[in-house]
């Protein structure tokens, strides 16, 4: 509440369902996600990478989601700390963040991992930093090529271990020679890998992908309308410039897709990896920010502007003038729920 001489407002927030997957819900990690982040950032240039497959394999994540998820992240992470490790290339340990996304705008299924990472890492030594060139981190050809190969080979692992049983319509997929068969065309077609340094700086990235990292598929804002058992959503065309389109769907087709991107249970959509692994993140920025330090020249990046908490701000006046002066407690799950039926007399006749 703001309180002055002249004006006072309230400002009402509600109780949450705090369902990660909620569109509203989970506003409170996600700030606390990034103010984290944002925390970490080292003096250097910064990229986003994305790591993107054929549709073919979707039928896949589909089928197993936890299993072909996993492998996803398996095959982004040693991809790219073998390249950046090798000493053709880059010759250093690197690190940073991969963010899963399972859709795209249109709310099909389309699974693919971002990544952020400082622009170099330490020696194998520890002893210094090696930078990337300005503006160029790895061979996105050579990250391309490495990546396809190690998830294909890991797909193929599975399928043996018996860990992507095919049913359905995709049963035929069962037998180790058919999933072969499947897989040999996929040689051919090249993974995707896009990588650039931000124009705005990593921080703009951070915001963006701190979107992904508690809800998932769809904001409330997008939703245009919920209208006769059907439902409008507004979404981007990248394949027609980004142009801004509306799309209908029958209220069951909706939801249908929406649930294609609820993650299995306990599943981790954000994973650090490398030297800011969670097992030794602090220890390693601390390392690499003396390195920095060490290596410092006049063309060296800028220290990113550490993040400073922002005041609750009234929503009338604009002062940094609200107070929380009420807190009520969620209510437990049993309390929720109103039972509306009474058994009727069973009625013979």
């Amino acid at each position: 509440m703001s309180n002055s001489a002249t004006h006072a407002a309230r400002r009402i927030l509600y109780n949450s369902c705090n369902d990660r997957h909620c569109p509203t819900c989970q506003g409170g990690k996600r700030a606390a996600w990034l103010e984290g982040r944002q925390a970490e950032l080292l003096s250097t240039e910064y990229f986003h990478l994305v790591f993107s497959v054929p549709d073919e394999l979707h039928v896949l994540a589909l089928a197993h989601p936890r299993t072909y998820y996993n492998l996803l992240f398996r095959a982004v992470r040693e991809t790219l700390l073998e390249i950046g490790a090798a000493p053709k290339y880059l010759g250093a340990r690197i690190g940073g963040w991969m963010v899963l996304h399972t859709g795209g705008q249109r709310l099909d299924p389309h699974p693919h991992v971002h990544v952020i990472v400082p622009g170099g890492g330490l020696s194998p030594t520890g002893d210094r930093w090696i930078s990337c060139p300005r503006g160029f981190f790895l061979p996105v050809r050579v990250l391309s090529a490495k990546f396809r190969g190690k998830l294909l080979d890991r797909l193929k692992r599975s399928h043996a271990k018996g860990e992507l049983r095919m049913t359905g319509g995709q049963a035929h997929l069962d037998d180790a020679d058919r999933f072969t068969e499947f897989l040999s065309p996929r040689y051919d077609i090249p993974c995707v890998v896009w990588s650039e340094p931000p124009e705005a700086g990593p921080e703009v990235v951070l915001k963006y992908l701190a979107r992904y990292t508690y809800r998932v598929a769809i904001s409330n804002r997008r939703i245009q309308s919920i209208d006769d058992g059907k439902v409008t959503f507004g979404y981007q065309d990248y394949a027609r410039g980004g142009r801004r389109r509306a799309m209908t769907l029958g209220a069951a087709e909706f939801l249908r897709r929406f649930c294609l991107h609820v993650l299995p249970k306990g599943f981790m959509r954000v994973r650090p990896f490398g030297i800011l692994a969670n097992c030794h993140r602090r220890k390693k920025l601390a390392h690499a920010r003396k390195r920095l330090d060490a290596s410092a020249t006049p063309n060296s990046a800028a220290p990113m502007s550490q993040p400073t908490e922002e005041p609750s701000r009234c929503p009338h006046c604009g002062q940094a003038a609200l107070h929380c002066v009420l807190a009520i407690r969620r209510p437990r799950v049993d309390q929720l729920v109103v039972r509306t039926y009474q058994p009727q007399p069973f009625d013979s006749s």
